[in-house]
């Protein structure tokens, strides 16, 4: 009997370890392939845990996409200009852009005359221009609106020079004779404006001698120990450089500002852009204007450098410029001050002769006051 119970309990547990058996078998493959599904996965999560080469090359071709669609968002704008003062300001912004360091595509012309300028603004070949002060009123009746305002790049550039000693106050040029360019122009508005503020008759108190060319007046500077005349920079240094007879004896703007009971003052040049533009692409101007802000202080701030720049976009030879900068009111004013500075000049133009400001002064929305 005990042998019996002995062998059923063998055969029993041999059943039992075969049972055993057969399941971890069973099992196995299904334990084998979650690992396997696992281990499919882990190249995908490993870059992204580790932050490897693999992100480093993500990184890489993200920020080139970046720059790459930066590049595509300038905007392309068709900046003219006037040889002159008028330039000198944005000498900077020209050489930024033409290394291609500006945050849009800049274009520039630099003309010999506004009439070039003029043509372009108003067909669209120029979408900004820096144009006499005067020029931009005329154009804005003229396209009926289509041209704005947007700052005051220089101001007064004329001067009164001697070659004796005697001109102390405006008041001295009465009964002398006055040597200068500009006939039916802002210079002879200009000075018959001031001459008329000290109450001497431009007609009458004195003798205003118009030629064509500053070469002219220098010309005539050279041929006499007491000659005077009024002549614009850099003209003005042009000229004490080859004849050091020739001084400074009045700052004309200086003079006006000190009659100016409207806050107004000589402007001579501006900046203007097409309405049309302006509409369009009002982010990206407003971006030119801030780089032409810091192109304006760049000039006077750094004389030898701007002069060198000036001389290199043919506006200008440098030697005569290094000594003019500081004499040319080289600035960019916007807004309010803008407003007052140039719609009392304005005034005193149209005073004269309506036709200088295009026949009738400008609306208000002939400023652009951003």
């Amino acid at each position: 009997m005990k042998k019996l119970k002995a062998i059923l309990l063998f055969v029993l547990c041999m059943v039992m370890l075969s049972a055993c058996s057969k399941d971890s078998k069973d099992q196995a493959p299904e334990m084998l392939t979650d690992t396997e599904a696992a281990l499919t996965q882990q190249p995908t999560v490993i870059p992204e845990v580790t932050g490897g080469t693999d992100t480093k090359d993500v990184t890489k071709v993200d920020a080139n996409a970046e720059e790459e669609t930066a590049t595509k968002e300038k905007t392309d704008i068709k900046i003219a200009a006037l040889k002159g003062p008028t330039a000198i300001g944005m000498v900077k912004v020209m050489d930024d852009a033409e290394a291609g360091a500006t945050a849009n595509n800049y274009n520039f012309t630099i003309a010999g005359a506004a009439d070039e300028i003029s043509t372009g603004l108003i067909k669209g070949d120029f979408d900004v221009a820096a144009i006499p002060c005067n020029l931009a009123s005329v154009l804005y009746n003229k396209t009926e609106g289509k041209i704005k305002m947007a700052g005051i790049n220089t101001l007064g550039v004329l001067y009164i020079v001697e070659t004796g000693d005697t001109i102390k106050t405006v008041e001295d040029l009465k009964g002398k004779t006055i040597y200068s360019t500009g006939l039916g122009t802002t210079p002879q508005f200009t000075l018959n404006y001031l001459l008329t503020a000290y109450g001497i008759d431009p007609e009458k108190d004195v003798t205003i001698e118009y030629k064509t060319e500053a070469t002219e007046v220098a010309a005539m500077l050279s041929k006499s120990t007491d000659a005077i005349a009024m002549l614009p920079q850099p003209y003005v240094t042009t000229v004490m450089m080859s004849n050091d007879k020739v001084h400074i004896a009045l700052n004309v703007a200086e003079e006006w500002e000190t009659v100016s009971t409207d806050g107004s003052s000589v402007v001579t040049g501006v900046v203007v852009v097409r309405s049309e533009f302006l509409e369009n692409n009002k982010e990206a101007f407003d971006a030119f204007m801030t780089e032409y802000t810091a192109s304006a202080e760049f000039v006077n701030e750094n004389i030898e450098e701007a002069s060198a720049l000036v001389e290199k976009f043919d506006i200008f030879k440098a030697a005569p410029i290094k000594k003019a900068i500081p004499l040319c009111n080289i600035t960019l004013i916007q807004g309010d001050e803008m407003k007052e500075k140039v719609s009392g000049y304005l005034a005193a133009l149209y005073n004269q002769n309506p036709k200088s400001v295009g026949g009738k002064l400008p609306s208000d929305e002939f400023y652009y006051m951003q």
